[in-house]
């Protein structure tokens, strides 16, 4: 954007200045808008144009969707009068509704997601879930240090782990879904594991004190978050200082089903901005590559990243 006066120009508009507020709150794609505005995809798109032409928003591809966030980029200037904008309207009835069904459109995606995985509870060894194999989970056990209090982020049932817990000091299992807390609790009780506890949370929000874990373990669950470098954040505020992260995750890909079939918020991630999401986050020795490839289609790719939490953030 060039000047304050194109900024108080494209707010001029109510619809748009509704819209930027909405993108200011949550990344969204035009069908959500729709859903929230309760106006025509046209529109909507016309007005999204004219926003990313003055470069107050941008946008960001994963597959055939396109979703639309704040231009984190936007000059002093041109920021405080958004602000100002904001502030003028947040009374307004329109702008309360807004508030409410957005709202209601996150709450869809995480009940869409948690949906997926009740239904799966329990069948997760039997049934395929891209990137998960065990070539690739044994890239990950290898670097595992033993006796240490670990954090596994979107566990499920816990299966690594339960593997993890044999040698061990403490494993915290995190996971949204009640159903498979219940059916991984029940399989620790099995085994006869004690150092072993589950937690209903979410990796955006974990239920665990600052520094007070070794290790934590993401497998198979950033590409599951709503806000992925919000669940690397808190990898890192619950790590003692010297603890390591590990993230094994799925390289970016273009199979779109993955989103209804697997409950996907995301396809993947390039292993550029795994590092990078990890870097601002405050890992160092950051590094993050390629462990195993699928031979069948769609050919899905597994990478392992890492980092050391040396101070606090």
């Amino acid at each position: 954007m060039s000047s304050p006066w194109e900024a108080i120009k494209i707010l001029a508009d109510p619809t748009r200045l509704r819209i930027l507020r909405l993108v200011s709150q949550e990344e969204l794609t035009v069908t959500e808008l729709q859903d929230i505005l309760e106006m025509g995809q046209s529109r909507i798109s016309s007005h999204l144009a004219l926003l990313r032409q003055a470069e107050v928003v941008t946008d960001r591809r994963d597959g055939k969707k396109s979703y639309y966030s704040l231009n984190e980029d936007i000059p002093v200037s041109v920021q405080a009068i958004i602000t100002s904008a904001f502030e003028s309207v947040n009374r307004e009835p329109e702008v309360r509704a807004d508030n409410k069904s957005l709202a209601r459109v996150i709450e869809k995606r995480r009940h869409q997601a948690e949906e997926y995985f009740n239904s799966v509870a329990g069948k997760l060894g039997k049934n395929y879930c891209p990137g998960r194999s065990w070539e690739a989970l044994g890239h990950l056990l290898f670097q595992m240090v033993p006796h240490i209090r670990i954090a596994d982020l979107g566990a499920g049932e816990g299966v690594i782990s339960q593997l993890l817990a044999r040698q061990a000091d403490f494993v915290y299992c995190i996971d949204n879904s009640p159903r498979m807390i219940e059916v991984g609790s029940q399989l620790a009780e099995k085994h006869g594991i004690q150092n072993l506890e589950y937690r209903l949370g979410d990796i955006e929000d974990v239920p665990l004190d600052d520094a007070s874990v070794d290790l934590v373990l993401l497998s198979q669950a950033l590409h599951h978050a709503q806000h992925p470098e919000k669940a690397l954040r808190e990898a890192h505020r619950i790590l003692k200082t010297g603890g390591k992260i590990l993230v094994l995750d799925l390289k970016q890909h273009s199979f779109e089903k993955a989103h209804e079939l697997y409950a996907d918020q995301w396809l993947g991630f390039s292993e550029n901005q795994l590092c990078d999401w990890m870097s601002k986050t405050g890992f160092q020795q950051v590094q993050a590559g390629v462990v195993a490839r699928e031979d069948t289609e769609p050919f899905f790719a597994t990478i392992l990243a890492s980092g050391i939490k040396t101070k606090s953030k």
